[in-house]
């Protein structure tokens, strides 16, 4: 395919205004569904550790601060992932997240801003789409994006990933429009027009590293081998915009050894070794929970099981999520988004096999940067199967209708089989749950100390710790159990307050503690 070879039904003048409103409507149900997941399956609570973390950091920011003093027997007093250090306690995740998190806690509604930046990813997958496969192969990738369910079970809750996937479609689009000519088009926007970009993906890049450092290296590495070969053809100004683009993004991520250094006093420490000393990116010992550290091995077994995963939720289609990629990936041969796209999952998948971590409970998450690359192939290849684009232009109608079919199907097969079960199968993740709370305020103490008793784990005092600071205003003090020989000294900081024991396994129950 020499160049992008849209369907004919858009050389009319209409065709890109209908392609917009399109994309657009897809965006806004998007971020409804997105809404409806954060309310209705994870009830706008924090579930995972890196949630707690994230929104206690962004309720700390949104106050004006980065960190707060260490309460006394801070391992009393724990907040999942919030390190205790010298004295100050802070989150141990980089502060890109947060900050984002932040404004929307700054207004009350902290639980919005993932579903209004799916709604964005959308909207960026169909201009990235539009380059590859036109119009309306834009606003298919789009579609994909917004039914994903690797998206729609990160879209409702407080993960970061979808700041970084806009952060790594934002790089994408404007590198790709410094880089990548449109057809027969001439290379990029004006002078003014190329700083501004070189300005954009400087920035995004750089706030992608200061959010999910390890993605960010992993989405460099891909387009690192396209302005390796921009360089090699010696392509006027390549090299200037290149070296523009880079210092943007430095001097961005150098935000990151500064928010260490004010948070620890060592810009080299990273806070994730504060929490787990073991809790590093490499291979060997102290490395990871096995004994001898973490291996090639138990790399695999963790890749290979995200990769499991992937299949199905890439796009819920069970086994096949990715079957329009390698024809997508054909289709757009001549095409560098498509290679770049591809490029970015593999890269993604081979980084992380030096993490020590695996993931697959919402989905292969450390690959989600990836989707809208994905979907952008794959849209490009049914388009091609289809006979929509290419030389297959004029394919016969029966064609067709057999891949319109097809799409048909695969749709109703994720959107009334695949995601209701495996998105709705989340709610009440680790027995957290809005009901839960409300047992717990039906005889909430006030101004106390209550201690949660464990049951086995820390997700029912979890589940309570919103109604704490900083979360909210409260005179609530919530101290994890642990132990007759510990509790006790715990209760005797605090001779002014009432204290209580409550058992989340009996709720609706207070029982005095002295």
């Amino acid at each position: 395919m020499a160049s992008t070879a849209v369907p004919d039904v858009q050389s009319s003048l209409n065709a890109p205004r209908r392609t917009d409103l399109a994309a657009l409507a897809v965006a806004l149900l998007c971020v409804a569904a997105s809404r409806w997941i954060a309310v209705s399956v994870f009830e706008e609570l924090p579930h995972l550790e890196d949630e707690f973390a994230n929104l206690w950091q962004a309720e700390v920011m949104a106050d004006g601060r980065i960190a707060l003093a260490s309460p006394p027997e801070p391992q009393s007093f724990l907040v999942p992932f919030v390190v205790d250090h010298d004295g100050v306690r802070f989150g141990k995740y980089p502060p890109g997240w947060p900050a984002l998190l932040a404004v929307g806690a700054f207004v009350g509604f902290p639980a919005w801003v993932n579903p209004l930046l799916a709604g964005v990813a959308v909207w960026l997958t169909y201009r990235l789409g539009s380059r590859l496969a036109g119009g309306w192969g834009g606003v298919l990738a789009a579609l994909l994006v917004a039914t994903s369910p690797m998206i729609l079970m990160l879209s409702g809750n407080l993960m970061p990933h979808m700041l970084t996937i806009v952060l790594t479609l934002a790089f994408s689009l404007a590198w790709f429009d410094l880089f990548v000519p449109r057809g027969g088009a001439p290379l990029g926007p004006g002078m003014t027009g190329r700083r501004l970009l070189v300005a954009l993906a400087g920035l995004s890049f750089g706030l992608l590293a200061i959010t999910r450092p390890l993605t960010a290296l992993a989405v460099a590495l891909p387009f690192g081998v396209h302005a390796l070969t921009l360089l090699i053809r010696r392509r006027p100004g390549v090299g200037r915009e290149l070296l523009g683009l880079g210092a943007g993004a430095i001097f961005v991520i150098l935000l990151l050894p500064l928010w260490q250094w004010a948070l620890t006093g060592d810009p080299w420490v990273n806070p994730y070794t504060l929490f787990w000393p073991n809790d590093r990116i490499g291979f060997g010992p102290g490395i990871g929970v096995l004994e001898g550290g973490h291996t090639l091995r138990q790399a695999w077994i963790n890749t290979r099981h995200s990769l499991w995963a992937w299949q199905h939720d890439l796009f819920g289609w069970p086994f096949v999520s990715w079957i329009f990629v390698p024809v997508g990936l054909w289709a757009a041969r001549k095409r560098p988004e498509g290679w770049i796209a591809v490029g970015a999952f593999v890269s993604l998948a081979v980084c992380y096999l030096a993490y020590w971590v695996g993931s697959w409970l919402l989905g292969p998450r450390y690959f989600v940067e990836a989707v809208p690359g994905l979907a952008v192939v794959s849209a490009a290849g049914l388009l091609w199967a289809g006979g929509w684009l290419g030389t297959e232009v004029r394919a016969g109608r029966a064609r067709r209708l057999a891949m319109a079919a097809l799409l048909a199907i695969l749709l109703g097969v994720n959107l009334f089989g695949y995601l209701p079960g495996r998105v709705g199968g989340l709610y009440g993740l680790f027995g957290i749950t809005r009901q839960a709370l409300e047992s717990f305020e039906a005889v909430h103490p006030g101004r106390a100390l209550v201690i949660v008793r464990r049951n086995p784990y820390w997700h029912g005092y979890g589940n309570l710790l919103t109604l704490t600071a900083p979360f909210v205003e409260s005179d609530l003090l919530l101290a994890y159990e642990r132990g007759p020989e510990v509790d006790p000294e715990v209760v005797a900081l605090f001779p002014g307050l009432p204290a209580y024991v409550y058992d989340p396994a009996e709720p609706g129950m207070l029982r005095a503690a002295r």
